[in-house]
């Protein structure tokens, strides 16, 4: 009688657990992490119903109110333009996250496909892809994206593309050192037995192995991309106005910064949540998808 019950437990036990759900339960463990994700939901809401919750559009203007410290008609105050800055922050986050998550991807999509070549292939094409990446890293990454940002001219499509190329380096670096311990492991052996092709081994086998430290460095590069973003836009070389960024948002409010402090103040409090939260978060899936602290 005892059989069938001592079975089912050890089906039980050894029935096989999704590991983002283990990452997660672990992830949820994390106070800061937990906080961060929460911020990064937040914003992403906000960004996406942007039309509903702003009480105004980002580009309406009020002489009359120009200057209006922060109250119960305005939360944020006005700018000199009589605009809404919470309404210009509220749209502002859509241009924010839109550079972030855009360039991240960019810069994965680019630098993990050379890191993956680089990594498996090893040899010459290692040494040419390697070399050129070590080119751009020679370079700081602020003022690399700088430099192609000036080259290519201010915009939003050419804002994401001068912060996506400026972290491609640290991606094709990340995916290679996955790859060259994965390469030679047991099973990319037996697809190689098996007659898979290069392409098919790297793209289906190896990528998704190596997914996790690009999961977290996407997360913490999310952050980076949105404070180059804004550092770009506050000299002038990003979004240009009317459209709202917090960056730009900045940089017009720093002319009255003696008199009007709100006018940085809320901008500067977006982009420093954001970041904090994104920090957050990213250091949390670190912690969570370590398989040292399988707890």
């Amino acid at each position: 009688m005892s059989e069938p019950v001592m079975s089912e437990t050890v089906i039980k036990e050894t029935k096989r657990k999704n590991p983002w759900a283990e990452v997660f339960r672990r992830l949820k463990k994390n106070r800061l992490a937990m906080i961060g994700l929460f911020v990064v939901i937040v914003l992403a809401f906000t960004a996406i119903f942007a039309d509903f919750i702003a009480p105004y559009t980002y580009e309406e203007q009020d002489l009359m109110a120009a200057f209006e410290s922060p109250s119960a008609t305005h939360w944020f105050g006005t700018d000199e333009f009589g605009r809404d800055i919470f309404s210009r922050i509220v749209y502002g986050s859509r241009i924010s996250l839109q550079v972030g998550f855009v360039a991240v991807s960019f810069s994965i999509l680019i630098g993990g496909f050379l890191g993956a070549l680089a990594g498996y292939y090893g040899g010459w094409i290692d040494n040419v892809i390697m070399r050129f990446m070590d080119v751009l890293f020679s370079v700081p990454q602020l003022l690399l994206a700088i430099s192609v940002a000036a080259s290519l001219g201010p915009g939003l499509f050419n804002l994401m593309i001068a912060v996506g190329i400026s972290s491609v380096p640290q991606y094709a670096r990340l995916v290679r050192a996955s790859v060259l311990s994965i390469r030679e492991q047991e099973f990319i052996e037996a697809a190689r037995s098996v007659g898979a092709k290069d392409l098919k081994i790297i793209f289906r086998h190896i990528l998704p192995n190596c997914m996790a430290p690009i999961i977290v460095q996407g997360t913490l590069g999310v952050a980076f991309a949105i404070l180059t973003a804004a550092g770009l836009s506050f000299i002038g070389l990003g979004i240009q106005p009317p459209i709202p960024e917090w960056g730009a948002m900045l940089s017009g409010g720093r002319e009255y910064i003696r008199d009007h402090a709100y006018m940085t103040m809320f901008p500067g409090l977006a982009i420093m949540i954001t970041i904090l939260a994104l920090n957050f978060l990213g250091d949390g899936l670190r912690d969570a998808l370590d398989p040292k602290l399988k707890n």
